[in-house]
C-alpha cells in the first residue's frame, strides 16, 4: 500500500488530477481501493482524484473467462494461474516469454509447478480476444471514474 500511495502522491506532485491503479492480480485489489479511498479522503478539496480500476482484472476472470467457455474450453482448461487463459493473453502480449516447445510436447502441468489450469491449447489468437475485452471494458471504466461533473 506504501508503494501505491507514494505512486500517487508522486503522480500529484507531477500535476495529475486523476491517478488510476490497474492491477493484475486478484490479491492486492482491495490494496488498490482502500489506498484509493484513502488519497480521496485525503485530498477531497484539491481536485486530485485516485481510482482504482477493478474492472481490468475483472475482465480477466469474468468476460474474458465466459468468452473462453462459450469457445468450448473448459473451467479446469482456462485455469486460474498458467492455464490456457494466461498463455494466451502472454502469448499474444509478449509471446517471447512463453517456451512454446515445451509447451506443444509437455503433458499436463501440475499445480506443484504454479500451474493451475492447462495451458496447451493456448494461442495469441485467443489471447488477443482477451486483450480486446480487457482494453475496452477498462477504457470505459477509465472514461466512467475519470469524468469531471
Amino acid at each position: 500500500e506504501k508503494t501505491l500511495e507514494y505512486a500517487a502522491r508522486s503522480f500529484k506532485r507531477a500535476g495529475f488530477r486523476d491517478v488510476v491503479f490497474l492491477g493484475d492480480h486478484g490479491s492486492y485489489q482491495k490494496n488498490e481501493i482502500a489506498v484509493a479511498a484513502r488519497l480521496n479522503r485525503e485530498w477531497q478539496a484539491q481536485g486530485t482524484r485516485v481510482h482504482a480500476i477493478e474492472e481490468y482484472y475483472r475482465a480477466t476472470q469474468t468476460a474474458y473467462v465466459e468468452m473462453l467457455k462459450r469457445r468450448g474450453y473448459s473451467p479446469e482448461e482456462i485455469g486460474s494461474h498458467a492455464g490456457l487463459a494466461d498463455t494466451a493473453l502472454t502469448l499474444a502480449l509478449a509471446p517471447e516469454l512463453v517456451r512454446t516447445a515445451p509447451l506443444a510436447s509437455a503433458g499436463k502441468a501440475a499445480a506443484a509447478q504454479g500451474v493451475y489450469g492447462d495451458p496447451r491449447r493456448a494461442t495469441a489468437e485467443l489471447g488477443q480476444l482477451g486483450v480486446d475485452i480487457i482494453i475496452a471494458q477498462t477504457v470505459e471504466a477509465i472514461r466512467k471514474a475519470t469524468r469531471r461533473q
